[in-house]
């Protein structure tokens, strides 16, 4: 529902009702002569003499903005405001009740280091100002006031002149005035803005608009093929689940940016121009993945999600549902779409999926519930000596489980018919409710299944399945290569912990050389070979610099006290799937793999 400026004005200022809740308007300035923030101006009508002001944490992404905040204060005309800091993310003011005002400003923080694939970009959730553009808005910018939750909040952008706004905000009729229908919807409604280029489409009769903000130096790409491999994903997506949970639905595309995160009607993607300039497809599977989640993650919700808070989300463990099938669809459809993805077949996909899980001995030892418990907000090494990936282990598991349903169901059914109806349903799913609902589609008991591999630690036995539509697998193991030439044996990394310098070491696998020689996650580094260590750039910088051969001595500290271990940097065995069709597979069960894509 929009609201014009004069009339958000006047209900902003309007005599104040004992059974109404307060009428809140943000003002969000960016000055193009001080780009390291900005300012934010908070106007409401109390109805009470002291209210709390609080940062959300977004369930994902918790970047605790909170500490970025300078210059609070408050101004009231009925008299004296006092205000404290009563929480980490929560700010209390006692003041008259009546028209308030309160302003801040966020000083944007340093970039953090980027993960080594991602070279120097920026995560493309995280705001970032330049003379061209910038991203603002969300959790990272606005507090929302605690009570009010449900109440419509309007919005007021002053930005440099000539640059156009791109949010999921509800529009009014003026280009800078904006409305959200309460404080989730403002804080799931991230703001793209500056210099941007903007094409829209329609499917399903549904608007949707793809904005791109591009660096100045940026590569040409072919735009039409970006945005029609866009559209065609969003055509089988929408008709996979038979309708879109939005009304409109906005791309915000960012050059030089890695990495992307999903909201109701938006999504943050980062996709440079350079790698758009060699495949304009390259940020599909990302995008793919993204908007999935618009639907399984969105909508089809953790029982465990809040809609808005100031503390961290609690541990949720149906991730491997809402990242793992979701990761299945992002390969499937675009498969479903004609484009083809990374890997050149669904065999090829499915081979090298089974071949890490079978290389990483986390998936023996950890549920898929407990791998995703420690998904978001938890620090490296949450697993001890281990790392595994929900991702990974809940695509798997569905896959799995659409073979089940598959070969249960004669081919009449599939994952596809579990995700519209728990779609339908809306409800906050767990591992019982999506239990109910393979059931419910499959006509089968898979407690079994559940119980082995949802909520217990048993490997998966992957030619049970793929006997069902005729395939088997077969692992050999040998040497790990890269590029032609023996891998180092390199499962080891650091990560600096907040509040606390230097680095804490990471042991993905304690099979590996480093776990061997008696190196634990969270061993606090002190040095390698004599030299002080620091930071995480510093520690890969000088693992990247090893040959295999070299020796390596790796001085850490513990709660125990120091230790010392020596590290002979080698290569290491790597297993390695083929799937292969039966040679008595029936006619049924080709027919089952070839409607699996297989």
């Amino acid at each position: 529902m929009a609201m014009n400026a004069l009339a958000l004005i006047v209900a902003l200022f309007a005599p104040a009702h004992p059974a109404l809740k307060p009428s809140i308007q943000y003002t969000l300035r960016v000055d193009s002569t001080d780009l390291s923030g900005w300012t934010v101006e908070i106007r409401l009508r109390t109805v009470s003499d002291t209210f709390r002001l609080a940062m959300a944490a977004h369930p994902e992404y918790d970047d605790r903005y909170w500490r970025y905040v300078t210059g609070f204060r408050v101004e009231s005309s009925g008299g004296e405001a006092t205000f404290a800091k009563v929480d980490s993310a929560i700010w209390q003011v006692v003041v008259p009740r009546g028209p308030v005002v309160v302003r801040y400003r966020i000083v944007l923080p340093p970039t953090p280091p980027a993960p080594p694939s991602a070279l120097e970009q920026r995560g493309a959730w995280r705001p970032f100002l330049t003379p061209t553009g910038g991203l603002v808005g969300g959790p990272h910018a606005f507090m929302y006031l605690l009570g009010s939750e449900r109440a419509m909040v309007g919005v007021m952008l002053d930005l440099p002149s000539g640059w156009q706004i791109a949010t999921a905000l509800d529009t009014t009729s003026n280009s800078h005035w904006f409305t959200a229908a309460n404080a989730a919807a403002l804080m799931e409604a991230p703001i793209l803005a500056g210099r941007l280029r903007v094409w829209r489409f329609t499917e399903s009769g549904v608007p949707h608009r793809v904005v791109y903000w591009p660096l100045p130096n940026a590569a040409s790409f072919d735009t039409t093929a970006f945005v029609s491999g866009i559209q065609a994903v969003v055509h089988q997506t929408i008709a996979l689940f038979g309708g879109a949970p939005y009304k409109a639905y906005t791309f915000l595309f960012q050059d030089g940016a890695y990495g992307a995160l999903e909201h109701p009607s938006s999504v943050t993607l980062g996709a440079p121009s350079a790698d758009l300039a060699r495949d304009p497809h390259a940020a599909l599977a990302e995008t793919a993945h993204e908007f999935f989640h618009t639907w399984n993650l969105m909508t089809i919700r953790p029982v465990e999600y809040r809609d808005i808070d100031y503390r961290t989300q609690p541990p949720v463990t149906s991730l491997w549902f809402s990242e793992g099938l979701t990761m299945f669809y992002a390969d499937l459809l675009m498969r479903r779409a004609g484009i083809q993805p990374s890997d050149a077949t669904r065999t090829a996909h499915l081979e090298r999926l089974m071949s890490r899980y079978v290389a990483n001995p986390a998936y023996g030892r950890f549920s898929a519930e407990a791998v995703s418990r420690v998904a978001y907000n938890a620090d490296p090494g949450a697993l001890g000596d281990y790392s595994a990936s929900t991702h990974l282990q809940g695509e798997l598991i569905g896959t799995m489980l659409d073979l089940t349903i598959r070969n249960n169901t004669n081919g009449q059914r599939s994952m596809d018919d579990v995700l519209r109806l728990l779609f339908n349903q809306r409800r906050a799913i767990d591992g019982h409710v999506i239990e109910q609902a393979v059931e419910a589609v499959c006509g089968c008991d898979v407690t079994p299944f559940f119980d082995a591999h949802v909520r217990g630690a048993a490997p998966i036995d992957f030619n049970r399945y793929l006997g069902l539509i005729g395939l088997t697998a077969h692992v050999t193991t040998g040497p790990a290569v890269f590029n032609g030439e023996p891998e180092r044996d390199l499962r080891i990394w650091g990560w600096e912990p907040q509040g606390e310098r230097g680095v804490r070491l990471v042991i993905s696998d304690p099979s590996s050389a480093w776990g061997r020689a008696g190196l634990h996650s969270r061993d606090q580094l002190v040095a390698l070979n004599g030299a002080a260590v620091a930071t995480w750039p510093g520690l890969r910088a000088k693992l990247q610099s090893l040959h295999l051969g070299d020796t390596v001595r790796v001085q850490v500290r513990r709660p125990s006290g120091p230790f010392e271990a020596t590290v002979v940097v080698a290569g290491f065995e790597r297993p390695a799937v083929r799937i292969e069709r039966l040679p008595n597979a029936t006619v049924a069960q080709r027919r089952l793999a070839e409607a699996a894509i297989f």
